[in-house]
């Protein structure tokens, strides 16, 4: 067993060992317990990225790139789980990285070697083709949907609606143009870098969010990544701009085996004109269209409840946790406006809607939701649902803001 300063390789094999000296030089434990090495959070960047190209067919595949992502690799070096960890739960970022053939073989390898160090297996982002093959051991839980447009037909789409052309234009004729910049201007210390933290910064603090991580981390690339390097000519980044100054930007992540996007983040100032959320994105789909992709998503919508599939998963979740599901998209709004970011996806008239799972093998109770809430908040849920309870019900609380950005009461 091989482990790096980002993750680990298990060795044994000729590719193993292949992989394994594909980082050699970084191959340092970063402490051990027990005999065994634990590694920080963020990814062999060379071993994983190839995989994810060569393999990648869920929407959030690229994410577990991400740095706050672990990484686990089989002993071939030729399959990647990527996940956190958090109250003896490992959360997997949507589904292991591998030829479809070997899904579940891969799935079974990860739990057993999680269930020898006592710590349970959950799936989150689970999307229908890797559901078929897990739901008839696994509890499954339908967590929300996502929006989904083929990319030939996108302008086609929107040109059709005029409430829509009309959000552009606002946009337009307030002076916000649209650019694509260089993804490496996301890396600390690149020109620009400064200005579009400052900007997240702004957007996050009007939306009264607390530190996200995981799948909604706003850190997508590591403080020492190499702004020539690969991970910085995989992504797409487009930035709003009026008078010279960045007022919003856009970034879009590929989904390398359905020749696909999905746009992870839009970030707007809370100061920028109306519309220039939706002229983001609609200069990507556009762009990305022309570039030939074939599929684009707005990402999972929490808790939908405008589209759910129609047959349901045959090991479905309790009635209680149904229940809960329901009371947070009804009540959540004082925390996180779910209605809000469906009907702002809406707008842009989807043709289809997929449903997306959260799937647990051992069943899905208490610990498993609080390892998910630990995993979207940095391992604080609980300061991040009081963050929540002050800013809903304490002096001066806030208006809770939409998608793109205006305040809402």
């Amino acid at each position: 067993m091989v482990w790096t300063r980002f993750g680990q390789i298990a060795g044994g094999s000729p590719e193993g060992a292949a992989a394994a000296a594909a980082v050699s030089a970084q191959s340092v434990p970063d402490a051990w317990i027990g005999g065994a090495a634990v590694a920080r959070r963020g990814a062999d960047h060379s071993v994983a990225r190839d995989l994810v190209l060569r393999h990648g067919w869920n929407t959030t595949v690229y994410q577990v790139l991400n740095p706050d992502i672990l990484h686990w690799f089989t002993p071939a070096g030729d399959a990647l789980v990527g996940y956190v960890q958090h109250a003896g739960v490992r959360v997997v970022a949507g589904a292991p990285v591998c030829h479809y053939d070997r899904l579940a073989e891969i799935a079974r390898a990860f739990e057993d070697d999680g269930r020898a160090r006592g710590l349970r297996t959950c799936y989150f982002s689970v999307e229908p083709r890797w559901l078929e093959l897990v739901r008839r051991r696994s509890e499954v839980a339908l967590i929300g949907a996502q929006p989904v447009w083929d990319a030939a037909t996108w302008r086609e789409t929107v040109d059709s609606h005029a409430s829509l052309r009309a959000q552009f234009n606002r946009a337009r004729n307030k002076g916000v143009a649209v650019e694509r910049w260089p993804a490496s201007r996301l890396v600390r210390g690149q020109p620009g870098a400064a200005e579009l933290r400052g900007l997240r910064t702004r957007w996050a603090t009007a939306h009264g969010l607390p530190p996200l991580g995981f799948l909604t981390g706003t850190e997508l690339l590591p403080d020492d990544a190499d702004p020539n390097g690969p991970l910085t000519l995989d992504r797409r980044l487009y930035v709003a701009s009026r008078d010279g100054d960045a007022v919003g930007y856009l970034v879009a992540s590929p989904i390398p085996m359905r020749n696909g996007w999905l746009i992870e983040q839009v970030v707007r100032d809370p100061a920028a004109p109306n519309g220039t959320a939706e002229l983001l994105i609609d200069s990507a789909a556009t762009d990305l269209a022309a570039l030939g992709a074939s599929r684009l998503t707005l990402g999972l919508c929490p808790l939908s409840r405008m589209h759910r599939p129609v047959e349901e998963p045959r090991r479905e979740s309790p009635a209680w946790l149904r229940l809960a599901f329901a009371w947070g998209y009804a009540h959540g709004r004082r925390f996180y406006d779910f209605a809000g970011l469906e009907a702002f996806k809406e707008k842009f008239w989807p043709p289809r809607w997929e449903p997306i799972y959260l799937v647990g093998g051992e069943g899905i109770g208490l610990r498993t939701l609080y390892a998910v809430a630990a995993a979207f908040t940095g391992g604080r849920p609980v300061n991040a649902l009081a963050q929540g309870v002050w800013r809903a019900y304490g002096p001066g609380r806030r208006s809770v803001a939409d998608p793109a950005g205006r305040a809402r009461r």
